[in-house]
């Protein structure tokens, strides 16, 4: 069992993947067969893959203030005047389909958080193509984010109550890229090394959801978090560290999401959720809920 990422990194080395050591490690945790731990994650695949086809065939939130993001990101791939990279678009538009089913109330695999759901399948899905990832490297990539996460959770936070967004959405991000990079053959360390450098660019990111709901900012901050993916996995394939450790990057944000006032815990009491439009909205929201 891996305690820190320096650990992940060393006992990696003994296996044929960050991914085999993960389900080592599931087996070792929960007792399960290999078999059973294999079957849970085609399920979340396939809810991932589920919720991205949804989605983007465009959805309306329950409250109706967020919603159609996704299927204009569609048509504006598809257009093909964009100015951003092609997979790095695609992601987004993943992310923003998976959180834009989640506000409608659909089914969303919890990638660490629903309010973070969309940045691990979003990546996952644009890569496929971009590094025709098989089936089971598909699996793969998802038991990578899955190794990662768990010492980020173990050691930090991955609940927005918590430590902020920084905790749910850049958790997400960090767990992502790490798994990009060892989807695109990069190294344990390599990836280790994105995780750095995701956390440290999202170090501080408050909660702030207008109305407490997962909504605003929440599905445009997983499309961002997909495009911090990717650059922070290309940094690391390039060969770029982080000058503090990851270990060390992740216990900082610990300590920022300890300091972090409670108003930017997920409370609705800070930040965009007491902007005015944002008091506006969670009026009529409130409003629409009492007439019904």
């Amino acid at each position: 069992m891996f305690r820190s990422i320096e650990e992940l990194v060393q006992q990696a080395a003994d296996f044929p993947s960050v991914a085999e050591l993960m389900i080592a490690t599931e087996i070792e945790n929960q007792g399960y067969s290999r078999e059973r731990i294999i079957e849970t994650m085609e399920r979340n695949l396939i809810v991932m893959k589920q919720s991205i086809q949804e989605g983007t065939q465009g959805v309306t939130s329950v409250t109706g203030i967020t919603g159609g993001d996704a299927a204009r990101l569609n048509t504006y791939l598809e257009a093909g005047n964009f100015l951003s990279g092609e997979t790095i678009l695609q992601a987004v538009r993943n992310a923003v389909a998976v959180n834009e089913v989640n506000a409608k109330m659909g089914l969303i695999c919890a990638t660490p958080t629903a309010g973070s759901a969309g940045v691990v399948p979003g990546v996952l899905m644009a890569a496929i193509d971009k590094l025709h990832l098989t089936h089971e490297q598909q699996l793969d990539f998802l038991f990578t984010a899955g190794a990662f996460g768990l010492v980020i959770a173990n050691n930090s936070s991955i609940s927005g109550a918590e430590g902020g967004c920084q905790a749910e959405v850049g958790s997400a991000s960090a767990m992502a890229s790490a798994a990009l990079v060892c989807a695109a053959g990069g190294t344990a360390d390599q990836a280790a090394q994105a995780i750095a450098i995701t956390l440290k660019n999202m170090m501080g990111l408050i909660c702030d959801p207008v109305a407490g709901l997962v909504e605003v900012p929440c599905v445009k901050r997983n499309a961002l978090g997909s495009s911090q993916a990717f650059i922070s996995a290309d940094m690391a394939l390039a060969d770029i560290r982080s000058v503090i450790p990851p270990d060390e990057v992740v216990a900082a944000m610990y300590q920022v999401g300890r300091q972090m006032p409670q108003i930017f815990k997920e409370t609705a009491e800070g930040g965009l959720a007491v902007t005015p439009t944002a008091k506006r909205l969670s009026k009529e929201i409130l409003e629409q809920q009492t007439n019904e």
